[in-house]
């Protein structure tokens, strides 16, 4: 999401506005769990008295009498574990980069500002449901306190020149709405980018294949099939989240099991909480700064979700179209305020005028997101429901951005649906990125999740998603998806048992084999034939023979096969179009079509180079979990001299592109770290109240020097081993730490 974009971009102007600075090197004082609750306000905005518990892990399950006051309480909560994660987020929402970056992030802020991300705000407020708007109203109130009296503030305050300004309910509005954005802007710069770089036929005829590209075939089932079958198209996204129905069950209940891939990061971009009151008890994870639960449980239902990649914005050339202009300044620091133009049609903004999507004729945004929705009370009153029925109905109202969502009952009913509000009248194919103004559809004319395609209760007892492309419907819910793979595979584990464990979906979620790999590796076999190979290339060749598709942290088959892959994409592909591939989650497989219409002798010649490149680079230590290694960054991790002491260990990695346990690399010919992957892991079984698993890649605590800034790093690789009880009396018993907050 846009999100992803601006946190790379402004990082990297952060990184080079202090550049030439004298920063003294200090690092973040440590501070254990009893210090860091010491920081929390004695008082606050209730009616009654509230008790947040905390287990060793600093993880809340706030407990209160009625729903404002737990809205208060998880406020509270969410300002105290990730103050300075929220507050740049909600800068970078508002394109107010430069306020903590200096004059470099200008240029980022403007284009920030074109996406207009507020523009449907009022609209927004005006229709909120009295019980929304009692909510959202409670969770700014706690934030707020705290954010406005905690005795101390976190490391990026004094760092990114950040004071205490409390939020109104437009700033949250706004900063809901980066979260909602449409996955697509991501592709948008790159393929614009090969848009303009290229002559109209060659675009067209790029874009026609990228249109076509589709699900990759079957390996498995279709080995006669050619090229498109040898390789499965691993992409850089995605999630996975199962649903086991009861019959299917070792305890009899429905199971459900989620890990969202995200942006690793520190903090993570979720936390773990509970929440009970009389009205609402769920236990889960949290987007900071937004008071719902996209992945979670409550006595009677569970719930997880992935990336549905739907298509909620178009972009249209305006070069003809009436355009209007407003002045907005931008505050620098560092330096003197910047007045920028932005310019809007009647079909949205110019976003072209800004670096992200610049284009040399004027493109307007139409997007489902200048429209007004509203996410929280439809996800409120899911986390509230008691069966499928309910569940399913609070969902319909959901909008932005498109999700799969996974559903888990106690009564052992399963389900999944697709909830998002796309436009009824877009066209399923069309002629070219850029679409005329006569294209245009209308943003009144949407379907939303309850006529699009779900199913309940399948026949074979589970429900998987992946990201997988959606069944065909009435309307054209995306473009571009990630291929079946990862669904695939965990179809093909979940089958291999009769009966299955929240245990098993446990261990699923380490699965780092992928099959269609193995396509590849005897691609570039059989393209080498019997040509003679140096020493050097044959040790290579040997390594990709033996290998057998695992993304094991020990395996040097691994290493050699994805250096020799990137090797030959980098010497062999046209400029621009490896990004366009990238942009589309399908560049493996495109990569290997290119590859298998050279000729023999060429396609032979490229492979022996690429060997002997690897081979001339090949590491020391060439296990793939020592050159490809998760170490999540945090923001402050980029300032020179000073970042240092914002860095956390690293680990080795297994898994890869498209594997279970994602750990996405794209094309690497070189130790790296892991950008993007699984970042938290959840297993719950419905048939006990306490049954609930959940581990972070990181840790609770976004103040670094916090014990509990990465303490659960360490046990990632065991997956989610973390018991988040949902029931009150256990929680009590168990959690060692308490915090009493009283009305003021």
């Amino acid at each position: 999401m846009v999100a992803v974009v601006a946190d790379r971009l402004w990082g990297a102007c952060l990184a080079a506005a202090w550049a030439g600075r004298a920063i003294v090197s200090r690092p973040p004082p440590p501070r254990d769990l009893r210090a860091r609750l010491a920081n929390l306000t004695a008082g606050a905005p209730l009616a009654a008295p509230i008790t947040i518990h905390w287990d060793t892990h600093q993880i809340p399950f706030v407990a209160a009498e009625n729903d404002r006051d737990l809205a208060v309480g998880l406020g509270l909560v969410h300002a105290h574990l990730r103050l300075g994660q929220v507050e740049t987020m909600r800068r970078v929402a508002a394109g107010r980069v430069a306020e903590m970056a200096g004059p470099l992030a200008v240029d980022l802020d403007r284009s920030l500002r074109l996406l207009d991300l507020g523009r449907a705000v009022p609209a927004i407020v005006d229709g909120l449901a009295p019980a929304t708007r009692d909510w959202i109203d409670g969770f700014l109130a706690g934030y707020n306190h705290h954010l406005m009296h905690a005795p101390a503030l976190p490391p990026e305050f004094p760092l990114l020149g950040i004071g205490r300004e409390a939020w109104n309910l437009h700033d949250f509005l706004v900063h809901a709405r980066l979260l909602s954005a449409d996955s697509s802007w991501l592709a948008w710069g790159r393929l614009l980018r090969a848009r303009a770089a290229l002559a109209p036929a060659a675009w067209q005829a790029l874009w026609r294949r990228l249109l076509a590209t589709g699900a990759p075939a079957d390996l498995i089932a279709r080995p006669d099939r050619a090229v498109e079958q040898l390789i499965a198209r691993p992409g850089r996204h995605g999630s996975n989240s199962i649903a086991v129905a009861g019959p299917r069950s070792a305890s009899g209940a429905a199971l459900i099991a989620s890990d969202p891939h995200l942006n690793l990061s520190l903090p993570n971009p979720v936390l773990l909480a509970g929440a009970h009151s009389p009205e609402t008890r769920v236990v889960g994870l949290m987007m900071p700064g937004i008071p719902f639960f996209p992945v979670g449980r409550n006595p009677s239902i569970a719930w997880g979700g992935t990336n549905l990649y739907a298509q909620t914005s178009d972009l249209f050339d305006v070069s003809g179209e009436a355009l209007t202009t407003r002045e907005e300044t931008i505050r620098v620091r560092g330096g003197k305020p910047r007045t920028v133009r932005l310019r809007r049609s009647a079909l949205g903004p110019v976003v072209s005028d800004g670096r992200m999507m610049a284009n040399p004729e004027p493109l307007a945004l139409r997007w489902m997101g200048h429209a007004p929705s509203d996410e929280i009370g439809p996800m409120m009153a899911a986390a509230r429901a008691r069966d499928w029925e309910g569940f399913k109905a609070a969902i319909d109202g959901f909008g932005l951005p498109g999700l799969n969502i996974t559903f888990a009952g106690a009564d052992g009913r399963i389900g999944h649906l697709r909830a998002v509000r796309v436009p009824r009248d877009r066209e399923r194919q069309p002629d070219d990125l850029v679409r005329p103004p006569a294209a245009a559809w209308d943003m009144a004319a949407t379907v939303t999740a309850a006529a699009l395609p779900h199913s309940e209760n399948p026949a074979e007892g589970v429900v998987v998603s992946a990201n997988e492309p959606p069944p065909a419907a009435a309307v054209a819910i995306g473009l571009f998806f990630t291929p079946p793979d990862r669904a695939r595979r965990l179809h093909r584990l979940l089958a291999e048992r009769p009966r299955l464990s929240a245990a098993d979906l446990l261990r699923m979620q380490l699965d780092v084999l992928h099959e269609p790999a193995l396509g590849g590796r005897d691609f570039l076999l059989a393209g080498l034939g019997a040509r003679a190979l140096p020493a050097p290339a044959q040790k290579i060749a040997g390594l990709i023979r033996a290998w057998d598709g695992v993304y094991d942290r020990e395996s040097t088959g691994a290493t050699a096969y994805e250096f020799t892959v990137a090797r030959l994409a980098f010497a062999a592909l046209r400029p621009h179009v490896l990004p366009a591939y990238e942009a589309v989650r399908q560049a493996r497989g495109l990569i290997f079509e290119d590859l298998a219409a050279l000729p023999a002798a060429a396609l032979a010649a490229a492979i022996e180079k690429a060997l002997v490149q690897v081979a001339a680079k090949w590491p020391r230590d060439a296990r793939w979990g020592q050159v490809h290694r998760l170490r999540p960054g945090h923001v402050l991790g980029r300032l020179p001299r000073i970042g240092r002491h914002y860095r956390a260990p690293s680990l080795a990695a297994a898994g890869g592109n498209d594997t279970v346990a994602k750990a996405a690399h794209g094309l690497a010919d070189r130790a790296h770290d892991v950008p993007f992957g699984a970042a938290v892991r959840h297993v719950s079984d419905l048939g006990d109240l306490d049954a609930n698993w959940f581990r972070l890649l990181g840790g609770q605590d976004g103040w670094f020097g916090s014990e509990n800034a990465f303490d659960q790093m360490a046990g990632w690789n065991r997956g989610a081993d973390i018991q988040v009880p949902l029931n009150l009396e256990t929680v009590r018993a168990q959690w060692p730490h308490r915090t009493v907050i009283t009305p003021l």
